[in-house]
C-alpha cells in the first residue's frame, strides 16, 4: 500500500476510556494508462487521485499508555498470527500517536490490507483490518495485435493473487510499453474492477491499441564522408514499405532509435572519426498520425589516426612495457574505437592471468586537431594480488559438484588467474552437459580475496532416439539408440545403438568413465557388430564383430594422449562365382575373401589450440594416429594418419578454415593390406565424388579397390546467410583437393608378372569446389553439398549433389 495513500488520526484524552483511532486509506482505484483516467466498474470503490498528498497525523494530546492485549478484528483469509507478525507493537509496549502511525504504515506496506484501523480501549489495542481482495481472473479486452498469452506473461497480477493498486499501475505501464515496442505509441490501457462475492474481484484491462505508426522517411543531414544510404544501412530502423510484411523494424520505437544512434557512433569512430557526434535526432509525427519522419543531423568531424600510445601502472608489480606490447594499437594507424575495447580486454586478461582479479583500466584521450591524431594512455590500477577465497557452484540440479569442480583449473587458496578461469569455462562447455556456463568473480572477505561463482544451466544429456531417414548415401535408414552423456550425474557416458540402412547395419555398446580411479584418466570399453554392404561400390560385403579397451590421458591443457586395444573378427564376402576361374573378380579383392582375426594396439595424440572447443574462430588443432596390428591374430600392418586444421575468423560469422589430412598403411611380415583396411575416400570425406568414388579401381568390374595412401586438403569459408540463428543453418564455400592410391604391387601385376592394365592406380590430383549447407534440424544434423568437380580421372565416379544425415551420441 502506497504511503501517500495512508491517513492516520490519533486522539488521546484524559478520560478513563481512551480511544485512539488511526484510519488507513481505502482500496486503491484502478491505475491510469497514459493520461486517460481510470474508471472502475459499478460498485468498485474509488481511490484517492494519483499525487494526492496524504492527510497529516493529528495528535490531540501527547499522552501515552501501555498495551495490555492486542486484538485483531476483521481477519478472514489471513491468520491473526500473520497480522501480529507484521505489527511493530507487542503487549506491554508503551504507545503514543507516533507509534500508532508507524504501525498503520507498516501494515499498509505489506499490501495485504485495503483498510487498517488501530484503536486503544481499556488498555487493549484493537487492530481492525479489511483484507485486500483476491483476484478471480485477469481479463484483456480489445487486444488483437498482441495475443492473450503474451499479455498474461507481461503482467504481475495473476488469478488467486492479491489485488493492489500498485500492481495494477505497474501492469498498465508494462502493457503500454509492450505496445510501444510494437510501434503503437498511442495505445491506452484502462483498468477496471468487478466486485464479486467473498471479497474477490475481476481485473479487466481495456486496451485501445491505436494505429501502428510506421516510418515515412529517414533524412540524414551533415554527412559528407558517407552517403545517406550508407548511414541508413547501419541503422536497424528502416523506412516502411508495403512489401515488408514480416519486418518489425519499420515502426517507430524510441529505444530502437537510441540503439541506432549508438550504432552510428560505433560506425564512424571505427573509421577514424574520433569527434563524431549526433547534433540532433528529431521524430515528427505526420498529420495523418500514421507515420513518423526521422531527421538525423550529424557532425562527422575530421578523420584521426592514433598518436602516442602509453601504458601507466600504479606500481612495478605489472611491467608497463610488457603490457604495452599486448596493446593491438600502433602509432599512425587509423583510429578505431573497437581497438580501444580490444586493448582494455587484452590488458584486463593479462592482469588477471598475473593474479590481479579486480584490475581497473581507464583509457584517457588527448586529441591533437592540428595533426589529426589521438594520444591514448591506458591507466592500469592493479590493486592487490588476489587469492581465491571460495568457489561456489550454482545451477547444477543433476550433475554432482565433484564432476564440475574437477574440470576447474583453480581451487580455493590458489592465486587468481583469469586465463585458467577461462580454460575452466571451456572445459565445462566441452563436457556438453550444460546449455550455458558463466564464471564470475566477486570480492571476498578481504581486499585480497575473491569468490568465484560458477553458474551452469543444465541441458538434457540423455537421448532415446527412434528414427527413420533418407539420404543420397544410405537411401533408407532406421536407427534406435539410447545414450546418456552424464550417467547418474557422474559424467559417465553410456551409449547403446542400433542402425540399419542399405549401406551399413551396426549394433554397438560403449561405456566411458571420464575420471578412472579418481585420476585424470578417461577409460572405457566397446562392444560392436557391424556390416557394410559395399556391393554397389566394390562387389563385397564386410562384417566385423569385436570389442576394445580405451584409455586417455591429458598431457597438458591442450594435448591429449589416447591408447587403445581392439580384438575383432573381420569377414569379407563376395557374390557367388565372383572369384572363380570364370569370374571377373581381381586378386586385389579375391585374395581377402574369408574371415580373419585382427588384434591391434594403437594411440592417438590430439592437440587443440583453438579459442573455442565447440565453434572455433581462431587457432589450430591437429592429431596423429597410429595402429599396430599383429599382436596375435592373422593380420599384420602399421597404419598412420595425421590431420590438422587452422581457423581464422574475421568476425564471428566470417571464418576461414584450412584443413589437411594424410594417411599411410603398410604391411609387415610379408602381409599385404586387406581391402577392408585400406583407405576409401569420397562422399563426405571428399565432396564432389561418390562414396569410394576416387582412387584405385578395377576397370573391368568398376570395383573401387581403395588405396594405401591418401592426402586431402580443404579450404572452407563460413559466411553469414542472414537467417535467424535459431534456425540452426550455417553456409560455407569450400574447395577440396587431394589424391588416393598406392596398391600393393602384387595386386597390380598379372600372374605372368606383367602390369595388369585393368587395374587403375594413379596418384593424380582430384579437386572440387562448391557450397555446403549445414542444418541442425529437429531430426538431427543434415548436410547438403552442391559440388563442381574441377579435376578427376576418367574412371572416377562423381556427383554434383549430396545430402546426408547423421545421428550424434
Amino acid at each position: 500500500m502506497n504511503d501517500m495513500n495512508s491517513r492516520a488520526a490519533v486522539r488521546l484524552g484524559a478520560r478513563s476510556s481512551l480511544l485512539a483511532l488511526v484510519v488507513a486509506a481505502g482500496l486503491s482505484a484502478p491505475a491510469l494508462a497514459q493520461t486517460e483516467p481510470a474508471t472502475a466498474a459499478p460498485g468498485a470503490p474509488q481511490a484517492a487521485p494519483a499525487g494526492e498528498q496524504p492527510p497529516r497525523v493529528e495528535i490531540a494530546a501527547p499522552q501515552s499508555l501501555t498495551v495490555n492485549r492486542i486484538l485483531v478484528q476483521g481477519a478472514q483469509r489471513i491468520d491473526q498470527t500473520t497480522v501480529l507478525s507484521y505489527l511493530p507493537i507487542r503487549p506491554g509496549d508503551t504507545v503514543d500517536a507516533s507509534v500508532l502511525d508507524v504501525a498503520v504504515r507498516t501494515l499498509s506496506r505489506t499490501g495485504l490490507f485495503a483498510d487498517v484501523q488501530l484503536g486503544v480501549q481499556n488498555g487493549d489495542l484493537i487492530v481492525q483490518i479489511v483484507e485486500n481482495p483476491i483476484i478471480n481472473q485477469v481479463v484483456f479486452e480489445g487486444n488483437s495485435a498482441l495475443s492473450q498469452d503474451k499479455l498474461t506473461k507481461e503482467v504481475t497480477l495473476q488469478p488467486r493473487g492479491i489485488y493492489t493498486r500498485a500492481k495494477v499501475q505497474e501492469d498498465v505501464g508494462a502493457i503500454v510499453e509492450l505496445y510501444r515496442l510494437q510501434g503503437r505509441i498511442s495505445a491506452t490501457v484502462t483498468p477496471k474492477l468487478v466486485q464479486l462475492e467473498q471479497n474477490r474481484v475481476d481485473v479487466i484491462f481495456e486496451i485501445n491499441e491505436g494505429p501502428q505508426t510506421g516510418i515515412s522517411a529517414i533524412n540524414v543531414l551533415g554527412n559528407q564522408a558517407f552517403s545517406d544510404g550508407d548511414v541508413r544501412e547501419v541503422m536497424v530502423t528502416e523506412r516502411s514499405q508495403w512489401w515488408k510484411f514480416f519486418s518489425s523494424n519499420d515502426n517507430y520505437d524510441p529505444n530502437r532509435l537510441d540503439y541506432d544512434q549508438e550504432q552510428l557512433r560505433k560506425f564512424y569512430t571505427n573509421r577514424g572519426y574520433y569527434d563524431f557526434r549526433i547534433v540532433s535526432s528529431v521524430a515528427e509525427l505526420q498529420p495523418d498520425d500514421q507515420a513518423f519522419q526521422l531527421t538525423l543531423t550529424l557532425n562527422e568531424g575530421d578523420k584521426y589516426n592514433f598518436g602516442k600510445v602509453e601504458v601507466i601502472t600504479e606500481n612495478d608489480r605489472l611491467n608497463a612495457q610488457f603490457l604495452k606490447a599486448l596493446v593491438p594499437i600502433r602509432e599512425g594507424q587509423l583510429y578505431e574505437s573497437d581497438k580501444i575495447e580490444q586493448a582494455v580486454d587484452a590488458l584486463t586478461f593479462a592482469a588477471g592471468s598475473a593474479g590481479y582479479a579486480f584490475v581497473e583500466i581507464n583509457p584517457t584521450y588527448k586529441a591533437n586537431p592540428d595533426t589529426d591524431t589521438v594520444d591514448v594512455t591506458f591507466n592500469v590500477s592493479e590493486g592487490q594480488r588476489v587469492y581465491i577465497d571460495r568457489i561456489n557452484v550454482v545451477g547444477n540440479t543433476r550433475t554432482i559438484d565433484p564432476v564440475i569442480r574437477r574440470e576447474l583449473m583453480l581451487t580455493e587458496g590458489d592465486a587468481f588467474n583469469r586465463a585458467l578461469m577461462e580454460r575452466s569455462r571451456n572445459n565445462l562447455r566441452a563436457l556438453g552437459f550444460f546449455k550455458d556456463v558463466t564464471i564470475e568473480e566477486t570480492r571476498g572477505s578481504a581486499p585480497d580475496r575473491s569468490v568465484i561463482n560458477v553458474n551452469v544451466q543444465e541441458q538434457p544429456t540423455g537421448e532415446l532416439s527412434v528414427g527413420a531417414g533418407f539420404s543420397s548415401v544410405d537411401s533408407f535408414t532406421v536407427n534406435l539408440g539410447i545414450s546418456e552423456r552424464n550417467f547418474r550425474g557422474r559424467g559417465q557416458n553410456v551409449v547403446a545403438r542400433m542402425e540399419w540402412g542399405s549401406l551399413r547395419q551396426q549394433v554397438d555398446f560403449r561405456f566411458t568413465e571420464p575420471k578412472f580411479l579418481g585420476r585424470d584418466l578417461r577409460a572405457g570399453w566397446d562392444l560392436f557388430h557391424s556390416r557394410y554392404d559395399l556391393s554397389e561400390y566394390s562387389s563385397y560385403d564386410y562384417r566385423s564383430t569385436g570389442g576394445g579397451l580405451r584409455l586417455s590421458y591429458p598431457l597438458n591443457g591442450n594435448m591429449l594422449l589416447s591408447t587403445r586395444y581392439f580384438l575383432k573378427s573381420d569377414e569379407i564376402i563376395v557374390p557367388d562365382g565372383y572369384c572363380s576361374t570364370t569370374g571377373s573378380g581381381s586378386s586385389a579383392l579375391c585374395d581377402q575373401v574369408g574371415s580373419y582375426l585382427n588384434s591391434s594396439i594403437g594411440y592417438t595424440l590430439q592437440m587443440n589450440y583453438t579459442n573455442d572447443p565447440v565453434r572455433p574462430t581462431r587457432g589450430w588443432s591437429g592429431s596423429l594416429r597410429q595402429d599396430f596390428a599383429g599382436l596375435g591374430g592373422d593380420v599384420n600392418y602399421v597404419k598412420t594418419e595425421a590431420d590438422a586444421a587452422w581457423y581464422y575468423g574475421f568476425s564471428p560469422r566470417w571464418v576461414v578454415s584450412v584443413q589437411g589430412s594424410t594417411g599411410y598403411i603398410s604391411g609387415w611380415n610379408g602381409d599385404p593390406i586387406r581391402i577392408n583396411d585400406r583407405f576409401f575416400k569420397g562422399g563426405n570425406s571428399f565432396r564432389g565424388f561418390e562414396t569410394a568414388g576416387m582412387g584405385p579401381r578395377d576397370l573391368d568390374t568398376t570395383d573401387a579397390l581403395g588405396g594405401n595412401f591418401y592426402a586431402i586438403g580443404t579450404v572452407e569459408l563460413t559466411l553469414p546467410n542472414y537467417l535467424p540463428e535459431q534456425y540452426g543453418i550455417k553456409t560455407s564455400l569450400f574447395a577440396d583437393v587431394g589424391t588416393l592410391g598406392v596398391l600393393d604391387d602384387r595386386y597390380k601385376l598379372t600372374t605372368t608378372g606383367t602390369v595388369d592394365s585393368s587395374i587403375a592406380d594413379e596418384l593424380s590430383l582430384r579437386a572440387s569446389a562448391g557450397v555446403s549447407i549445414h542444418w541442425k534440424s529437429p531430426m538431427g544434423p543434415i548436410r547438403f553439398d552442391i559440388s563442381k568437380v574441377l579435376s578427376k580421372e576418367d574412371y572416377d565416379k562423381t556427383e554434383s549433389f549430396r545430402f546426408s544425415t547423421s545421428t550424434q551420441f
